[in-house]
């Protein structure tokens, strides 16, 4: 196993803003503007995360038109991980419970 590739790929994931992107992406092609819409954010910003998920090859995108819509590239590992992130949250949230 490639560990830096691998410590890239799960850095990439690590930030909130990548991950409900890439959430959003789960089940359909998108395009910018439509997830500049769906999670308020600026273009310029999803852009620059777009750029970093695509890099590590998390994502790709076709052209429509003048539009790039993005795609998951590997949606059985993303949402395998993805399932991965909500178990730790559940933890999180049954552990807050039980420390009230």
């Amino acid at each position: 196993m490639e560990y830096k590739i691998a410590a890239q790929f799960f850095k990439a994931l690590s930030h909130p803003t990548r991950l409900m992107i890439i959430n959003e992406l789960l089940d359909k092609k998108i395009c910018v503007n439509d997830i500049e819409e769906i999670l308020e954010l600026r273009q310029s910003n999803i852009s620059q995360h777009l750029s970093l998920l695509r890099l590590l090859n998390v994502v790709d995108f076709k052209k429509d038109g003048n539009k790039k819509c993005y795609f998951i590239n590997n949606k059985g590992l993303i949402r395998d991980l993805l399932k991965i992130v909500k178990k730790i949250e559940e933890g999180e949230e049954s552990k807050n419970a039980v420390d009230r």
